[in-house]
């Protein structure tokens, strides 16, 4: 990933403006496509990258954890948690759920402020 150099210092999370991204960024890479477990590793690694990139260009002053699973959709669901100690009046998180007809994706972005 190529470096970037935040140009401010903006302070606050928006969890709806990272699930935009997260979403055009799962849209981008899975739109279209069919369940098939030999991409799996691709497409996580181009989700979290580009979400990653897309989050980390918006300037502000946050450590990012980007995470990804993808599934074959089945009869038997999908059930995930996550839980944080941290700082709830800088720090924030975000989940997107996406699904087609073969398969679901998760995505959870973590923000954890700077505090220089």
């Amino acid at each position: 990933m190529e470096e970037y150099h935040r140009p401010c210092d903006e302070v606050g999370f928006s969890a709806d403006e990272a699930h935009n991204i997260v979403k055009e960024c799962i849209d981008g890479v899975l739109g279209g496509e069919d369940y098939n477990h030999n991409n799996i590793n691709q497409w996580t690694a181009s989700i979290v990258e580009q979400s990653l990139a897309h989050l980390v260009k918006l300037g502000k002053a946050y450590k990012y954890i980007v995470t990804c699973a993808v599934v074959q959709r089945s009869a038997y669901g999908f059930h995930t948690a996550s839980s944080c100690f941290w700082d709830t009046t800088s720090d924030g998180t975000c989940t997107v759920r996406w699904e087609n007809r073969t398969m679901n994706c998760i995505v959870n972005v973590f923000a954890i402020a700077i505090v220089l």
